[in-house]
Order: structure tokens, then C-alpha cells, then sequence
């Protein structure tokens, strides 16, 4: 079996992703990494969303302490940050892969998260899944409301909270 470290962004996000990779054969271990995610509030939130998704379905779960700063709306920096960390855990640990449920989200720069992972793939040794899972955002999102998982509004970074407060 093929085995996969998921970069994984929120609870609601993982549903659609975890199921479908296995239901495709991949040995799944999430990690929970988002120094992005402010307030500090809405990080907990998100953090015990996540724990509570991952003990119904049985993902285990690796949640990696913030260890540096996103300052300002950067997706590029962003996106590096959390999957340099996702294929260096996912090196380590011998996985086969490393992907990140960001992909599910329509509201996310794809093509962006796919060269910086296929970038970030090629140093480390680690292949990136690039999958285009879009086509189960609805899925994911009615998966998430049957669970009552708490589903933010925004990405995490301080300025987008402002556009989706407004």
C-alpha cells in the first residue's frame, strides 16, 4: 500500500480528501501544521475541529507546533512554508508521498500549490500528489455539516479575515 503524509488544512477539508485517497489505496497519516491560521482563537478552533474529525474516522494525526511567522498575504510563502514542513515530515518518515487537502478548496491557487509541491517534491526526494479534488468541495462540505464540524470562513492569514468579516 501506497502511504501518503497529508498536509492538512481544517477538518472540513480533510473529509472529501481522506476518504477519496482511501478509498484509492493509500495509507493516510495527516499532519496538522498552519502557522498561517490567526487569530489565535480561530487557530484552537480549527485545531480541536480537526482532533475531533480525526478520532471519528481513525486518521492519525500529526500536529506540529507553529514554528515560524506568515506576516503578511504571501499564498506563495504560505503554500512553502507548510508543504517544505509536510515533505521534510513525510522524508523522515519514509512516505511515499505528500500532498495537502488545500487542493479540495476552490478558493485556493492550484496551479501555484502544484509547482511549488512538484518544486518542494524534487528536493526532498518525496513525490507531491497533485490531485485536483475540487470536483468534491460540495461533498466535503455537506460531509462536514452531517458531522457538525465547525467550517471558517477564510483561509487563516490575518487580511482575509478582514475581506470575509466584511
Amino acid at each position: 500500500m501506497r502511504r501518503i503524509l497529508l498536509h492538512t488544512c481544517c477538518g472540513p477539508c480533510t473529509t472529501y480528501v481522506y476518504q477519496h485517497l482511501r478509498e484509492n489505496e493509500f495509507e493516510i497519516k495527516g499532519l496538522f501544521y498552519n502557522p498561517n491560521i490567526r487569530p489565535q482563537a480561530e487557530y484552537e478552533r480549527r485545531l480541536l475541529t480537526m482532533e475531533h474529525y480525526a478520532t471519528v474516522v481513525g486518521l492519525k494525526v500529526i500536529y506540529e507546533a507553529n514554528d515560524v511567522q506568515i506576516e503578511q498575504a504571501d499564498c506563495a510563502a504560505c503554500y512553502r512554508v507548510r508543504l517544505t514542513k509536510t515533505a521534510q515530515k513525510a522524508q523522515e518518515s519514509g512516505y511515499d508521498y505528500f500532498s495537502t487537502t488545500l487542493l479540495i478548496s476552490p478558493y485556493q491557487k492550484i496551479k501555484l500549490i502544484k509547482q511549488i509541491g512538484e518544486e518542494i517534491g524534487r528536493e526532498s526526494g518525496v513525490e507531491f500528489l497533485c490531485r485536483d479534488f475540487r470536483i468534491g468541495y460540495r461533498t466535503s462540505r455537506q460531509m462536514a455539516r452531517e458531522m457538525k464540524l465547525y467550517m471558517q470562513k477564510y483561509c487563516g492569514c490575518k487580511e482575509a479575515s478582514y475581506v470575509a468579516v466584511a
